[in-house]
């Protein structure tokens, strides 16, 4: 009987977009409009097989990209629940899990500590990260003077070197020059090819999810339209895109 490793059940995550409003038309009236709530992701139910890999795939707004950070512990489920069954995590996620004002080494040692680390294993694996980054002299720059490239070939670089038990990886691999990508894509594959790691990929691109992935959860508006064998989704996922056109 095969492990589960992630198992999502009956999760719902809401929120209030921002709207900016004058602070003269907050003193003069009060703001009677009701506030539109969205429903990002509705009563998601899915689970995932230890060591299998899995594509997100979806037009934009489907909820993807909220849905990992919700798996990551970045998101607080409003309903439903999520169960890791006590494996470690990691996001690859452009924007998150860095402290701007800190630097590129910093940043290592820091989430090499929120993965659950010792000090002593992060600094062992401090120049292989380094390394692998390409940064050179930025790693000891604040974060916050990184571009998106930079920022996105620290965070593979830290989640490649201090490998988890689930590996969630949003849309990193399509950020960085060529030689970057080429060099993150053999190295995901490395990884994927351990038997015991267990990987979510959200990505556009389908060429990525049908070479890669196992299985592929394909998400509309933020509920689920089937879960299954990669070909027979994205053949159906490829064919309604097309008629979106």
């Amino acid at each position: 009987m095969s492990e589960t490793a992630i198992e999502v059940r009956d999760l719902c995550i809401d929120y209030i977009p921002y709207k900016k409003k004058s602070i003269q038309k907050s003193f003069l009236k009060k703001n009677t409009d009701k506030t539109d709530i969205v429903h990002a992701v509705k009563s998601l139910s899915f689970s995932v097989e230890k060591g299998k890999i899995v594509g997100i795939v979806g037009k934009n707004g489907s909820g993807k990209s909220t849905l990992l950070k919700a798996i990551g512990g970045i998101f607080t489920p409003d309903r439903g629940s999520i169960d890791l069954y006590g494996n470690t995590i990691s996001l690859l996620s452009i924007g998150v899990g860095f402290k701007p004002d800190l630097s590129g080494r910093e940043n290592i040692m820091l989430s090499g500590m929120l993965l659950g680390f010792t000090e002593e294993t992060i600094l062992e694996k401090m120049g292989v990260i380094i390394e692998f980054s390409e940064l050179k002299k930025f790693i000891d720059y604040p974060v916050r003077t990184y571009s998106s490239g930079m920022h996105s070939k620290l965070a593979f670089a830290i989640s490649a070197t201090l490998e988890t038990d689930i590996l969630l990886i949003d849309e990193v691999l399509s950020v960085g020059d060529q030689h970057f990508k080429e060099k993150s894509y053999h190295r995901m594959k490395e990884l994927i090819m351990d038997a015991q790691r267990t990987v979510l990929i959200v990505s556009h691109s389908a060429n990525t999810i049908r070479d890669l992935c196992d299985k592929v959860l394909w998400m509309n508006d933020g509920e689920l339209v089937t879960y299954g064998h990669t070909g027979e989704v994205m053949d159906a996922y490829t064919r309604y895109m097309k008629r979106l056109k």
